[in-house]
């Protein structure tokens, strides 16, 4: 795919699609809590449809008009052994949190995903979950996909220290907690983005946090709500960093998800010197209105507990740095290898291949600016991250061009990308 490249301008408003990580929950929170939940502005992205599928496979029935999702909840004890294996598609999320569902189940069953998923390593779930009475393996000793897994009714609780900040990892384990016979303890390495415990109380539930500590008591019931999914952070990062380098540009962005676990890329832009402003503030849905101009940038330091915070967004803010002046050093991102895929490589050699000047750590990146870029043929891997900051790097490619392999693993998680951009580049 040829992207567009050397545009004069980006101008106008955007709402971007449903927030990937509460469109997930949603439907995980609908099909183990009693009664009907109607979930509103979900993300119609692939990793979400996987999730939904999963939960069809597992007996719950989900309605979507294209407008409003129904799904009509079984609670944990009426969910079904499925007819055939789970299909999870390219889904990290869904494998991950929905292995902490079947943890109370007492069928096995069988989860595998894409090429891509199938490469991801699942130990650091599998692991505890097999402490709290889960048998589980996959394949090689990380438990790589395709996993066979089989819960208990007598799933025990587990005090546990997470040995990496994962929101995923944290998540499948209160799901699991939810089920135990008794009080776990989940420790977190550093705080991470906290929807599955805003949702617990928003869905009639209760646990407890004090600092990094999460205390979760096993035998509850949840009941069914209604969700107003706010716009996808991550998704606005690409059109944030868009509207900051290319020249003569202004970007607005609606109903976008500030949830404070979420917003490193914000931080990270005051502390570059971007022009960017947040307005229509809503406390209760936790979204705002953000606007961003181009800007001169400065090098900064991205490392520690800001990492979690903005870990999807790192692929992007790289390419933010390539056009800052000065150094950027991003650091304590080991996780970043093991998503989609090693983003720390894949992100470097996508952007050297462009005319940037970025060295990848053993953690992280050292991206000097500010450079030109220029055409190359960039592979996407599969990686829906990978492929969407490549078409941004593109509109400020002065020589050359573009053109992106593997393009539709932008559908993943942003299915109306390039409309959006044509939207901006004719504003």
């Amino acid at each position: 795919m040829q992207l567009r490249t050397c545009v004069p301008a980006l101008r106008g408003e955007i709402r971007v699609p449903g927030d990937k990580s509460i469109s997930h929950r949603s439907i995980i929170f609908g099909a183990i809590s009693q009664g009907e939940t109607r979930v509103h502005g979900i993300l119609r992205g692939e990793d979400v449809l996987s999730t939904m599928q999963v939960f069809r496979d597992l007996g719950v029935t989900i309605e979507d008009d294209g407008q409003v999702v129904r799904v009509q909840g079984v609670g944990f004890d009426g969910l079904k052994a499925p007819r055939t294996a789970l299909d999870m598609g390219n889904s990290g999320t869904s494998i991950r949190l929905i292995s902490g569902v079947l943890a109370g189940q007492d069928f096995e069953v069988e989860m595998f995903g894409d090429d891509s998923l199938s490469k991801r390593p699942m130990d650091r779930v599998t692991k505890p979950l097999s402490q709290m009475g889960v048998k589980v393996s996959g394949q090689t000793d990380r438990d790589l996909p395709p996993l066979i897994l089989k819960g208990t009714k007598e799933l025990q609780p587990i005090a546990y220290q997470l040995p990496v900040a994962s929101a995923q990892v944290k998540s499948a384990l209160i799901f699991a907690a939810l089920q135990a016979d008794g009080e776990s303890v989940i420790t977190e390495k550093e705080l991470t983005r906290n929807h599955t415990e805003d949702m617990i109380h928003q869905f009639g539930g209760h646990l407890t946090i004090q600092g990094k500590e999460i205390r979760v008591q096993g035998g509850q019931e949840l009941k069914g709500q209604t969700i107003l999914v706010p716009g996808d952070i991550s998704s606005a990062a690409f059109w944030l960093v868009a509207g900051l380098i290319v020249p003569d540009s202004k970007v607005v962005l609606t109903n976008v998800g500030i949830n404070e676990t979420r917003t490193g890329i914000l931080d990270v832009i005051k502390a570059m010197g971007g022009k960017l402003t947040i307005s229509d503030q809503d406390e209760l849905a936790k979204s705002a209105t953000l606007t961003v101009e181009s800007s001169d940038l400065k090098g900064t330091e991205i490392a520690g507990d800001l990492i979690p915070r903005l870990i999807d967004e790192l692929p992007i803010i790289s390419l933010l740095a390539t056009q800052a002046q000065g150094e950027t050093i991003i650091r304590d991102a080991e996780e970043l290898k093991v998503k989609e895929t090693d983003r720390i490589q894949v992100v470097a050699d996508a952007l050297n291949s462009m005319g940037a000047a970025i060295t990848p750590t053993s953690d992280g990146m050292i991206i000097k600016g500010k450079t030109a870029l220029h055409g190359a043929r960039i592979n996407t891997y599969g990686d829906h991250r990978i492929g969407m900051m490549a078409a941004i790097a593109a509109l400020i490619a002065k020589e050359g061009d573009v053109y992106l392999d593997r393009a539709e693993a932008i559908n993943t998680s942003y299915p109306s990308f390039f409309t959006d951009l044509e939207s901006l580049i004719n504003g």
